[in-house]
């Protein structure tokens, strides 16, 4: 019996399925559920061979079909990189010029067709890494400005950043997620969001933690913002509001740290992107330095959604698109009651759905109040692999109405299979370590329950530096001995 988190009084989840329409496409998504990007790290890395380096497969589309069948308004893909020099991780899609090929573009088409079948609509989320790119992918990667980040929430560590001029600003950026938007458009997706959060490439310009710039990329709040709306307009351009092509961004709500990105400016942000005519904004928090996936306060407990305070305040100055609230959301009553207080239009859902592909139609159909309960807690590393596993299982079937969307999902809050995952995931740690002492990057998904296909999920590269396998030895060792407490 799946375990959930005890909701003791039981709210009416009808608000939760009223429609949303989208003001500058016009297209409709059938309820209020979102459900939010994922890493999904399930492509091939390899840049010696175009052919595979970051193409989707099959088990993106089994996964993404799942989720449409599961009930949301839409659904949005874990980042798809428009550079294949600056990903988030070896692991994820990619969509560039130098590696479109038909049988990529194949995947796609599938995808999204696939996916609009179930009434849901599918839009890619679309990202640079900036600085924020691996070190074993780019020692040197594009910012706004050359400030490095020294390490993040999990001890890595990455280059030393080039400052973008004004013309890579054109040249690197922004007719890059025009060509990335293009392909999607043609492949049937929806539309795209642009990843404007968490300290990616575009987030870097709107903190001044990471814009340093005396152009007119930096500075006020509407000049680091000038990039966003430069990207929409060119993406436009090329894909007129005529066609019902739907552009969002996720940004930031507040960053949590020296010069970060404050509610004020955000707001003022906001403002901007609205006034030029994105169809929606999905707000979140945090950065790699400071993650904010977890209560700052005990006093915001009750209020459930991580940036639910200050959500209200920018939703308050949005004049036109909608509002996703992501972070934190796990019962019916918490998200009732963001809706109703006005402080978000829709409910973005990320971590939850990994095991419960169908919570959307769970809610509305009255079955369940609440998501799945966490043995891992506000634990993000434990959580992240957990939910990576459960993602590549959902991935190895089809769907078919004749069998669950979570077939051979594992339940996370069954003790037996919790204990066995933390084996399989401390054995993975140990090879992490082995590898990196050999001299090799190693990077992939707990080979558990992925029906002998755990290799396939692999990452493997030779030749680290000395100097940064030992950071990134050190940095796994750590990690390594965290879990070691959850072993049974």
């Amino acid at each position: 019996m799946v375990k959930r988190i005890v909701v003791e009084n039981p709210v009416d989840p009808k608000i939760l399925g009223d429609a949303l329409t989208f003001p500058t496409s016009k297209k409709v998504a059938k309820n209020r559920f979102m459900k939010a990007p994922l890493s999904e790290n399930l492509a091939k890395w390899d840049p010696t061979n175009p052919a595979i380096s970051g193409a989707a497969s099959n088990l993106h589309v089994n996964l993404y079909e799942k989720w449409a069948a599961g009930g949301f308004g839409i659904v949005l893909t874990g980042n798809i990189m428009v550079d294949q020099m600056h990903l988030e991780s070896p692991g994820n899609t990619i969509i560039t010029k130098e590696l479109d090929l038909p049988h990529r573009r194949e995947i796609w088409k599938n995808l999204a067709s696939k996916a609009k079948q179930h009434g849901t609509l599918i839009v890619a989320q679309i990202s640079h890494a900036g600085r924020q790119t691996a070190l074993i992918v780019n020692q040197h990667p594009f910012s706004s400005s050359d400030v490095q980040l020294k390490r993040d929430a999990y001890g890595r560590e990455y280059g030393v950043p080039i400052a973008l001029t004004e013309e890579q600003i054109k040249t690197e950026i922004i007719e890059k997620f025009v060509y990335t938007s293009k392909v999607l458009y043609e492949c049937g997706f929806d539309g795209v969001e642009l990843h404007g959060a968490h300290g990616y490439l575009i987030a870097q310009f709107l903190s001044r933690t990471t814009n340093k710039r005396t152009d007119k990329y930096g500075g006020s709040p509407q000049n680091r913002a000038r990039i966003v709306t430069e990207i929409y307009e060119a993406i436009r351009k090329e894909i007129p509001e005529s066609t019902g092509f739907i552009v969002g961004i996720k940004l930031n709500s507040v960053e949590f740290q020296r010069e970060g990105l404050t509610n004020e400016e955000a707001i003022q942000i906001a403002k901007e992107i609205d006034n030029v005519g994105f169809d929606f904004i999905e707000l979140s928090g945090g950065t790699y330095e400071e993650m904010g996936f977890s209560h700052k306060k005990k006093s915001t407990i009750a209020r459930e959604a991580f940036f639910l305070e200050f959500a209200e305040k920018i939703k308050l100055a949005i004049k036109s698109a909608v509002v996703y609230l992501t972070g934190g959301f796990r019962t019916v009553p918490g998200m009732v009651k963001a809706v109703e207080c006005k402080g978000t239009d829709g409910i973005g859902l990320g971590r939850p759905i990994t095991q419960d592909m169908d919570f959307p139609i769970k809610i509305l159909n009255g079955t369940v109040q609440s998501a799945v309960e966490s043995p891992f807690g506000d634990d993000l590393a434990s959580n992240g692999l957990a939910c990576n596993c459960q993602m590549a299982q959902a991935g190895l079937f089809p769907y078919s109405p004749d069998k669950p969307l979570t077939d051979g999902v594992m339940d996370i809050t069954d003790e037996k299979t919790l204990k066995e995952f933390k084996r399989a995931q401390n054995e993975f740690m140990q090879n992490i370590i082995r590898k990196m002492i050999g001299k090799q990057f190693y990077h992939g998904i707990v080979p558990y329950r992925l029906n002998g296909q755990g290799k396939d999920f692999v990452i493997e590269a030779d030749g680290l530096e000395i100097s940064l396998l030992l950071r990134t030895a050190l940095c796994a060792f750590l990690v390594f001995l965290k879990f070691q407490s959850y072993m049974c």
